[in-house]
């Protein structure tokens, strides 16, 4: 894949290990590997009004994930050879841990999120290094991604993060979430999506926050795929 276009954007995702359950399942949903390009069936759901393919399209382009830093354009003057050597520096000084798991709805979407707030604020934590990791090597993102940004009702805080990092939703305003949906609009679809997943969490039990990942789109429409794994401090004596 090329990370060296014009067009091209990286991005530090978390991603679960590809021998994890929690990898699996997570593909599967959203009928993609990022990692392999594997296109996947998705589950049949009789619970669910629609197929689950038809309800994953937007997440799908991203791949299993959960942001730790937003896609950005490389700085001029850096490759991505200078983005992996800095993301795989900032893992060895993360120390990895399990995260119980709660599906949630975000506005009209739904996603899994720490269970437990010290779990939350941990990954705000580790996203805020990797954020301050990457500065020098972020590009200020297009003029009209930060009109259209400002144009979507932020608060004041949300504006000043974007000035400053060009997204909003960093630091004291990051949130990890691992999407599972589509913006839907029907309350009971995105309650049975939830129920959904709240039964398969608890069978898969914790999940594995052992290492992150680079993500790279090659352009715009392309889908998100996974171009290196970047394990946390002793993550393989867990693994």
């Amino acid at each position: 894949m090329s990370t060296s276009t014009p067009d091209a954007r990286i991005a530090l995702y978390y991603a679960p290990p590809s021998t994890s359950p929690w990898w699996h399942a997570g593909c599967e949903w959203l009928g993609r590997d990022a990692e392999t390009g594997e296109v996947m069936e998705t589950p049949l759901v009789p619970t669910l009004a629609q197929p689950v393919a038809s309800l994953t399209a937007a997440p799908s382009q991203y791949g299993w994930h959960g942001t730790l830093v937003p896609p950005f354009h490389i700085a001029e003057g850096h490759e991505a050879e200078d983005v992996l050597s800095a993301a795989l520096e900032w893992a060895k000084r993360v120390s990895p841990f399990s995260v119980p798991l709660q599906a949630v709805e975000m506005g009209r979407f739904v996603a899994l999120r720490a269970a437990q707030p010290a779990h939350d604020e941990a990954i705000r934590d580790i996203a805020a290094s990797a954020l301050h990791a990457l500065a020098s090597l972020r590009a200020r993102p297009p003029a009209e991604d930060i009109e259209r940004r400002l144009a979507s009702g932020l608060t004041p805080r949300q504006r000043a993060l974007l000035h400053e990092w060009g997204y909003p939703y960093v630091l004291d305003e990051f949130r990890f979430h691992m999407t599972l949906s589509n913006s839907i609009d029907s309350a009971p679809l995105r309650a049975e999506i939830r129920s959904v997943w709240q039964a398969r969490g608890e069978t898969l039990g914790p999940l594995p926050f052992h290492g992150a990942a680079l993500f790279v789109q090659e352009h715009r429409k392309a889908p998100f795929s996974l171009w290196k794994r970047l394990p946390f401090a002793h993550a393989g004596v867990l693994a």
